[in-house]
């Protein structure tokens, strides 16, 4: 079975000048349609979709000195209607190109099928021979669509949907996991995933950002992210290959990132983490589900109840360990919680409901 599936590449540095100037003609359309869009709407009531859009910058490309070519300048139309619909606003965030502005957006340079083409170690984009470190060798590869991007510290990225074999799932068990705080997910088997990376490097940031080294926080920022990343991609692979079928509690971070514990939700990345086991279950073909955590973490494992020793409401969050009035079992926490997503998301199937 193939599948799509997203490349990210990092270009060589020595190319940032010439993708900054191009990213700077996208930041152009993209000011000039949210202008053209809020006077129509103000003045003639009348929202211009993605077609009336491309009307009105047909052309751009041709004029002297404009790099981007006219595939891209469309796909800064479309991008641009379809986030206007959802923010549902006559204007959006102006772009700004300015590298000393506080505000400063960071460079997007959209590319439709056929617009980038790899050959001899090179990706050729509107006149530019792009070098970049290809680890997933790209010449095995029929580049479709995708984008150039830029981090907060100034490198650029190959971003490019590519086909590829699905290799089928090799395991047999089923799992549950419970996602939490103080660790990130805890699996029925036993097996966590350590949270608070955030917080391991927090005192080093907050030493950087007193000095005021701003390259240095961005490099601590992108440290955090490259190693939660890391850490969930090997988490999430290894279920993947072990499990025929994977449930996961239903837990919103939406909601908790209102209250107190918003520094915690975030650091967690539940849903990065969502994210990895949903398609990679799906190119391994095999079961993925989300269902309802509700009452997992009181309800004993073992016979079903909830007993009044389990650990209940905001009171209970500092128990980690807690003995079952009724039956005597002793549970961890959140290894007690899995074991009830699992048998929660097995009652599921059996009655024949693959989605909440």
């Amino acid at each position: 079975m193939n599948t799509i599936k997203t490349l990210k590449l990092r270009i060589k540095d020595k190319h940032a000048s010439a993708l900054a100037a191009m990213a700077r003609e996208v930041n152009q359309v993209w000011n000039y349609l949210n202008e053209l869009s809020n006077r129509s709407i103000r003045e003639r009531h009348k929202w211009l979709s993605a077609y009336d859009l491309q009307k009105y910058t047909a052309g751009y490309s041709k004029c002297e000195g404009v790099k981007v070519g006219s595939a891209t300048v469309q796909l800064v139309c479309e991008e641009y209607a379809t986030r206007r619909r959802q923010f549902k606003k006559a204007r959006l965030n102006w772009r700004v190109s300015n590298p000393k502005s506080p505000k400063c957006s960071l460079g997007w340079i959209p590319f439709k099928k056929g617009g980038a083409s790899y050959r001899n170690g090179q990706v050729k984009f509107c006149g530019l021979d792009l070098g970049l470190w290809d680890s997933y060798a790209l010449s095995k590869f029929e580049l479709r669509a995708g984008s150039l991007s830029q981090d907060a510290r100034g490198r650029w990225y190959l971003n490019v949907a590519v086909e590829v074999q699905a290799k089928p799932g090799a395991g047999t068990a089923s799992i549950g996991i419970d996602l939490g705080l103080k660790t990130a997910a805890v699996c029925s088997s036993g097996k966590p995933l350590e949270s608070r990376i955030y917080r391991k490097y927090e005192p080093a940031l907050a030493a950087a950002q007193r000095a005021r080294k701003k390259d240095r926080v961005r490099a601590i920022h992108a440290k955090i992210a490259n190693v939660r990343k890391d850490a969930m991609h090997k988490f999430s692979t290894r279920l993947v290959k072990e499990n025929a079928v994977i449930f996961v509690g239903n837990v919103s971070s939406a909601k908790l990132i209102k209250t107190k514990m918003a520094k915690s939700v975030l650091d967690a990345g539940w849903s990065t983490l969502k994210a990895m086991l949903e398609y990679k279950s799906h190119q391994a073909g095999i079961v993925f589900e989300e269902v309802n955590e509700s009452y997992t973490t009181q309800t004993c494992s073992c016979c079903g109840a909830i007993p009044a020793s389990s650990p209940k409401g905001r009171a209970g969050l500092g128990i980690r360990e807690w003995t079952c009035s009724d039956c005597g079992a002793v549970h961890d926490r959140d290894t007690n919680a899995a074991r009830n997503i699992l048998a929660a998301g097995h009652r599921r199937l059996a009655a024949g409901i693959l989605a909440l």
